[in-house]
């Protein structure tokens, strides 16, 4: 169980995020729907510690997260794909995935490597290549991909269909689904704008507005 309970956040002295609260059972996926400025991205970076709490608990099973710092929340098995996707231009696709397993000192890692080009073609297609070169959807899937190497317990995905065609948000929304079929004890938090979108990776949501959680909602499967 993934669970935030009575989280704070304030930001230059204005509340972002009000007591908000929400559960992702494992093995889920839960949408998180709100408008532009809802705290959807707030609420991500809350629970990688890119910004600190006010108040409230962050508790992956048996695991505080808000008592740890940054890199080692990534360490607990949270893997994310920020909405900017954050890929480093000067470095290949490769290397832009191997760096989460440098930064933990994991080696022997192309075992990983080639479960996700699998997954992927679509990124092993492009491994060679600087990520400065890429077209936007395909820094999507590789921001995805990366997201895997450390997502073992819990993805945090904000936005992934943002900017990306339909026919590319299907193909995403596939490789979440396999991904989180091979990995039993996962569980998923999928920050979206619009309802249709969630609608690709999940049937049910929290609705945010203003920073905080007012509905939990079942959302009908849409064909986009």
């Amino acid at each position: 169980m993934f669970e935030l309970r009575d989280v704070k956040v304030d930001l230059q002295g204005l509340p972002i995020l009000r007591d908000l609260a929400l559960k992702v059972p494992t093995g889920h996926v839960i949408g998180l729907v709100g408008r532009n400025g809802a705290g959807k991205t707030t609420t991500m970076r809350s629970i990688m510690g890119l910004v600190p709490l006010a108040g409230g608990t962050i508790r992956l099973d048996d695991t505080d997260l808000a008592a740890l710092p940054a890199y080692e929340r990534a360490r607990s098995g949270i893997g994310y794909l920020p909405e900017d996707r954050r890929l480093i231009d000067s470095l290949t696709v490769e290397e832009n995935l191997l760096v989460p397993a440098q930064a933990f000192g994991r080696r022997n890692v192309r075992g990983d490597l080639e479960a996700i080009y699998t997954m992927l073609p679509e990124v092993a297609q492009t491994a060679d290549r600087k990520a400065a070169v890429l077209s936007g959807g395909q820094q999507k899937f590789v921001a995805l991909a990366r997201s895997f190497v450390n997502g073992t317990r819990l993805l945090l995905l904000d936005e992934p269909f943002e900017g990306v065609s339909t026919a590319l948000s299907r193909r995403l929304a596939q490789v979440v689904h396999d991904y989180r079929e091979r990995n039993e004890g996962l569980s998923v938090l999928v920050a979206e704008s619009d309802l249709k979108r969630a609608a690709m990776l999940t049937d049910m949501a929290y609705i945010i507005e203003r920073g905080e959680i007012i509905d939990l909602t079942s959302i009908d499967k849409v064909r986009l």
